[in-house]
This record gives structure tokens, C-alpha cells and sequence, in this order.
């Protein structure tokens, strides 16, 4: 399995407020794609989501999650 470094940030959609909460965690994957569905509640409920996925020149695996209400951003760096 991969090691990674995965980045959760969670935008703050209240007016006037720019804050975000973000998280920090190392784990070990071979399916990213998994790993968002868990964090999306699962395939149910991922399916209702806009979820757009990105590769950054530099390996990074960016994954963009949308709801009427919710915003997030999860990166994924391979740990060597």
C-alpha cells in the first residue's frame, strides 16, 4: 500500500467568515477513490455530490467535493 499525506479542508459558508477547518492525517491506500467515497458518507450519498478529481504536475491527487451547502477540498501527497 501507498502512504500518503491527505489534507481535509471544510470552507466555512457563513457570510463574512473566511475561516476553514483542516485536517492532517497519514494513511495508508491503494484506492484514493475509496477514501473520499468514506469520507462522502458513501456511494449514496457520494452520488448526490459533485465530486471532481485533479492531478497536479507535482503528483498531487486534489479532490474537489460539492453540495448545496457544503464545500471541501482533500489532498492527497505520496508519502516516499
Amino acid at each position: 500500500m501507498k502512504k500518503y499525506e491527505m489534507v481535509r479542508e471544510i470552507f466555512n459558508q457563513c457570510q463574512n467568515n473566511q475561516m476553514r477547518d483542516v485536517f492532517f492525517e497519514e494513511i495508508e491506500t491503494d484506492d484514493l477513490n475509496a477514501v473520499v467515497e468514506k469520507i462522502c458518507g458513501g456511494k449514496e450519498n457520494m452520488a448526490n455530490m459533485d465530486v471532481e478529481m485533479h492531478v497536479t504536475e507535482a503528483g498531487t491527487t486534489l479532490y474537489y467535493i460539492n453540495t448545496a451547502n457544503f464545500h471541501q477540498k482533500v489532498s492527497f501527497t505520496e508519502i516516499n
